[in-house]
């Protein structure tokens, strides 16, 4: 079963050049160009199936977080069509989906309950997610007194831990000591090897060709190639290795 598609899927944003006037959104409602946009994903195309590990590969600003961001629903697309079937779970930037003013036991609460979890199954899960970010001593405290180590622990802990269908991931696995980061890694295994879709950002190679049999690679917005990791990795790497210095 496909749970992730993308057809013909466009995303523009508008740059900040000031107030923008009524004819700016006529243009956008219209489908027309804007000399003011630029294109983060350009008629991206394709499709991850059930089950499958996938990792997005690219320079910095080839598009990798605002594909993320529509896997998410966290932004709409521009034009075509983004479809996805399962719950998904994100890892995508410190503290993300959470309150500063509530504690660690409310967030986790909020945050399960935003995922559909009622408060029975948010709360038989509140013991494991509390053991695996190992922050007893402080989940009673507001998020704003966390440090941003401790924030993404428990961020971490939240989403790997209520039983994601898919799980984004975007260069989050340096999270605490070592330890705590080979534990965080065995987690993420372990979702896949139960069968979970994993789509993951990160410029780790050799965690990505263990983690993803299959590579997406974006390019000044566009998908330029698609296929198993090793193959996608050495010709992004070959390419990167002889492209001309600016």
């Amino acid at each position: 079963m496909t749970v992730i598609e993308f057809k013909n899927v466009s995303k523009a944003f508008h740059r900040a050049v000031g107030q923008r006037l009524l004819r700016h959104y006529l243009e956008d409602l219209l489908g027309k160009s804007d000399p003011d946009s630029f294109h983060a994903l350009k008629n991206v195309n394709f499709a991850i199936n059930d089950g499958e590990s996938v990792a997005v590969i690219g320079a910095n600003g080839a598009g990798k977080s605002t594909l993320l961001s529509l896997v998410t629903r966290l932004a709409p697309p521009s034009a075509g069509q983004v479809t996805i079937n399962g719950r998904v779970a994100a890892l995508l930037e410190l503290g993300a989906g959470f309150h500063p003013d509530l504690t660690g036991r409310e967030n986790i609460r909020l945050n399960a309950s935003l995922l559909g979890f009622s408060r029975k199954q948010a709360g038989d899960l509140y013991e494991t997610i509390v053991d695996f970010s190992e922050l007893h001593d402080f989940i009673d405290e507001p998020l704003r007194t966390y440090s941003n180590g401790m924030m993404l622990r428990l961020a971490f802990s939240v989403a790997v831990n209520l039983d994601p269908e898919i799980l984004i991931i975007d260069e989050v696995l340096a999270v605490g000591d070592q330890q705590f980061q080979t534990k965080c890694i065995d987690k993420i295994f372990e979702i896949r090897n139960q069968g979970k879709t994993i789509l993951c950002v990160s410029h780790v190679g050799p965690l990505l060709e263990s983690l993803c049999t299959r590579a997406l690679w974006l390019d000044h917005g566009q998908l330029v190639m698609d296929g198993p990791t090793h193959e996608v990795l050495q010709a992004y790497e070959g390419r990167t290795l002889h492209a001309p210095s600016e």
